[in-house]
């Protein structure tokens, strides 16, 4: 992704942002007196902030790239992706809000010790915690790639002061630090969402001699290239579509970090309006994001759709060709703001479980000021872990390789993780000992099937990985529960874990 030479304005307007960034997390350094501010335990956020928040962590800055070139070649197939994820949400808001709200307490997974077994719990978080640091690694070698070939910077640098900062405000000021954050890299982002399709319109009102906002779009609705505003396109078709959707829904329900925006609002009511806003950014936001790039297609044509190294520097390119001194720096920050989002909700959701699911069920007299030292310490310990993991992967492999075999884990390890946790909260007939072997024996299949996948590659891809270990954990959890069904103290348990659910709030 290349950018034209940054101006002094430009970098000043990406220091002016770094240093608002620490300035909010100085700001609530003094003002997390425990580990349960720290972490967002105390239920006290407002569901419109939550909401941002969510947002800002469901994407990072891998989709200025990635969606811009899929944007610039088939048009309108990006849109139709990107908003498989609303329905996703909303169903999230129908049927998972108040149960993850009413559930999680100190962490997005503490509830499985309950629902499932301790033994569980702590497997999960040992697994999950890999999965997680490999997630932000990828985004911070995005990121620093971004900022390294876009302003200049040597890769190393980029990738020391982007996780630097992240870890930094986080580490300060927990959770309060990290919605402020999010709150105010939203408005970032939404400058630059909103002026670069004016200015796209100029340019292409441009092309025939004309002027004026409609009259650009006029160009761009008679010139964009026969079916281009189709939903599907190439292997982009319905199927795909269906097997993303299950990939996306089982994300946003349970990731840790956007499992957190929901037990940390302040009421059931609030869990559910913060899930409908998320709902209607994700509607809005995407025609928003990619029609600059779709516009290229007509006033930029020349651009190679086969050249892999061109078609992920089209965002690069049209900010270049439309944008004034200043507001390439703005995109930068905007990149910047996408990404740190993501990762400074994981690096706090990553760290609730550490000292949560680990350190306290380990640490002998434990106490709440040692508590918030090892809240502060994990912070650190997942930051610190993050960055080191993203140099093995610039060094290793490079952020294309690594980007798609961390696909293809996550295709893998998502349903034996995703389905134990939902079905958890909803189906009173799982038993709690089927869940650890659904969890361990759905990973063993989906590693056996990426195995095959040496000899049979077909294996490997999307569609065949994610549906087979989802089959074999739904299996798993069903057969699970009939060989090892719950009597005595187990039973009393789980009723008084749905009890728990079934507890009408306000």
């Amino acid at each position: 992704m290349i950018f034209a030479a940054l101006a002094t304005l430009d970098y000043a307007v990406v220091a002016v942002f770094f240093a608002l960034m620490i300035g909010v997390g100085v700001f609530y350094s003094r003002r997390q007196k425990s580990s349960v501010q720290f972490f967002g335990s105390d239920k006290s956020v407002p569901w419109w902030l939550a909401g941002i928040s969510f947002y800002m962590n469901s994407f990072s800055a891998l989709a200025f790239v990635m969606y811009s070139a899929l944007a610039y070649k088939y048009g309108w197939v990006p849109v139709t992706v990107s908003w498989l994820s609303v329905p996703a949400v909303l169903l999230g808001a129908k049927f998972l809000a108040v149960h993850w709200r009413r559930a999680a307490t100190g962490s997005p997974i503490d509830y499985i010790a309950t629902r499932y077994t301790p033994a569980m719990c702590k497997t999960l978080a040992w697994l999950g915690l890999p999965m997680q640091l490999l997630d932000n690694a990828l985004k911070l070698l995005a990121i620093g790639t971004v900022v390294g070939v876009g302003m200049g910077f040597p890769l190393f640098w980029s990738i020391c002061i982007s996780g630097v900062i992240i870890v930094l405000y986080t580490f300060l000021g927990g959770l309060k630090a990290t919605l402020t954050c999010d709150f105010i890299q939203f408005f970032v982002i939404l400058a630059v969402v909103f002026t670069l399709p004016v200015l796209c319109l100029g340019r292409l009102a441009s092309v025939d001699g004309g002027a004026g906002l409609a009259h650009g779009f006029s160009v761009f609705l008679e010139r964009a290239p026969e079916g281009f505003f189709a939903f599907t396109a190439e292997k982009y078709d319905w199927v795909y579509m269906g097997v993303f959707f299950l990939l996306v829904g089982s994300t946003l329900s349970t990731n840790w970090s956007l499992v957190q925006r929901y037990y940390t609002t302040k009421s059931d009511k609030d869990a559910k309006k913060m899930a409908y806003l998320v709902a209607a950014l994700l509607f809005a936001g995407p025609p928003l994001f990619f029609f600059p790039a779709m516009a290229a297609r007509v006033f930029l044509p020349g651009i190679d759709t086969g050249d892999a190294q061109a078609m992920n520097a089209v965002y690069a390119t049209v900010c270049n060709s439309v944008l004034p001194v200043g507001m390439i720096g703005m995109v930068v920050a905007a990149m910047f703001s996408a990404t740190m989002s993501s990762l400074a909700g994981n690096l706090n959701a990553a760290a609730s479980v550490l000292v949560n699911e680990i350190y306290g069920r380990l640490a002998k007299n434990d106490t709440p000021a040692k508590r918030m030292v090892a809240a502060r310490a994990a912070t650190v310990f997942v930051g610190v872990a993050v960055v080191s993991l993203t140099f093995v992967m610039q060094y290793a492999q490079g952020a294309d390789d690594l980007f798609n075999l961390a696909n293809k884990v996550f295709g893998v390890f998502l349903p034996p993780i995703a389905l134990p946790m939902i079905a958890g909260v909803f189906v009173k007939g799982i038993s709690r000992r089927a869940g650890i072997l659904a969890l361990v024996g759905g990973i063993a299949v989906g590693l056996a099937i990426f195995a095959a996948g040496a000899k049979y590659p077909y294996l490997r891809e999307m569609t065949p990985c994610f549906l087979s270990t989802a089959a074999a954990t739904a299996a798993l959890l069903a057969v699970g529960s009939a060989i090892f069904r719950d009597r005595g103290e187990d039973r009393e348990t789980v009723e008084r874990f749905f009890a728990k659910m079934e507890d009408r709030q306000i």
